[in-house]
């Protein structure tokens, strides 16, 4: 069983930064892939980041390529996400979740733990 917190979020202009964290407890930190994906209002829950265990290999979604950087640090169990140059369709509730799979998934089906999220709200 893995737990994950995700922190960081909150309200920011367009063009402004935020990182969001996301602190593991429980099993081996390393041992799982992490991803981000994110919900807006009315829509479904979309991939936006992943990284593997060994923080070796990144996967982005096209819309936040060159903006967002994923990034890990397994002595201290956690997952970020930067995230620069906003815009207001980045605003949406942001988890993370944790995979077994040795290959960045895209897929939440691919997820077996989540966090409950953490708002990130771009005004414009």
């Amino acid at each position: 069983q893995v737990q994950l917190v995700e922190s960081g979020g909150g309200l920011v202009q367009a063009g402004g930064s935020l990182r969001l964290s996301c602190a593991a407890s429980g099993r081996t930190f390393s041992n799982y892939g992490m991803g981000w994906f994110r919900q807006a209002p009315g829509k479904d829950r979309k991939f936006v980041a992943g990284i593997t265990w060994s923080g070796g290999s990144t996967l982005y979604t096209d819309t936040v390529k060159g903006r967002f950087t994923v990034s890990r640090d397994n002595a201290k169990n956690t997952v970020f996400l930067q995230m620069n140059s906003l815009k207001p369709e980045d605003t949406a509730v942001y988890y993370c979740a944790a995979s077994q799979s040795s290959d960045v998934s895209s897929l939440s089906a691919g997820y077996g733990y989540w966090g409950q999220g953490t708002q990130v709200t771009v005004s414009s």
